[in-house]
């Protein structure tokens, strides 16, 4: 059974849970909702995806990009900001990759082109961290027949070549002076 609502936008949300599949939509009027609400479960019952619709359209890892911000979203859990600045990074270097082209090779050649530009190691690995994660939300949410596999094997060959790893650990503590420094310094701000 569909589940509709209607957004604070106005739009209305579609979402069905059936034989084990799931599949959301959003429409500006209703009587789109409830036909596609209907299509979407008779294509469950025949065996089909059931939002071919929505996943047609999916073309670049920029459209995975722009469903993961605007699913997290709609679940009350917009990315903060050190995740909307890899989100840009990502969608500036990747966004025009096609879906089925985003292979191990091209990820490789995408983390040396980072380190390149400066992307330390850590970087570089919340970069892959990040790629995987969009992946495996289409695949595991919307049903898009996409594997994570490449980008784990792109992330064990950037690990070898030296270019995902730990960050280096601090090897010294603040003396009395700079705690004292940095202390002073927040209660003139704090005033």
């Amino acid at each position: 059974m569909a589940s509709i609502t209607k957004l604070p936008s106005g739009a209305y949300r579609v979402q069905i849970r059936r034989k084990g599949r799931y599949a959301s939509e959003t429409f500006l009027r209703r009587d789109d909702a409830h036909r596609w609400a209907r299509q979407a479960e008779t294509r469950v019952d025949q065996g089909l995806a059931p939002n071919k619709s929505s996943v047609s359209r999916l073309q670049t890892f920029g459209d995975l990009i722009d469903l993961h911000i605007t699913d997290m979203c709609e679940v009350g859990k917009p990315p903060r900001r050190s995740k909307v600045a890899t989100l840009t990074t990502l969608k500036r270097d990747l966004g025009s990759e096609k879906v089925g082209h985003l292979d191990r090779q091209k990820l490789i050649d995408y983390g040396k082109m980072r380190a390149k530009q400066g992307a330390g190691p850590v970087t570089l690995g919340i970069d892959i961290g990040v790629i995987k994660m969009i992946i495996a939300h289409a695949a595991a949410v919307h049903g898009l027949d996409i594997s994570p596999e490449p980008v784990d094997l792109a992330r064990v060959a950037l690990k070898r070549l030296g270019l995902i790893g730990k960050g280096t650990e601090r090897d010294r503590r603040p003396t009395t002076e700079e705690l004292t420094a940095s202390s002073a310094a927040s209660m003139t701000t704090n005033a």
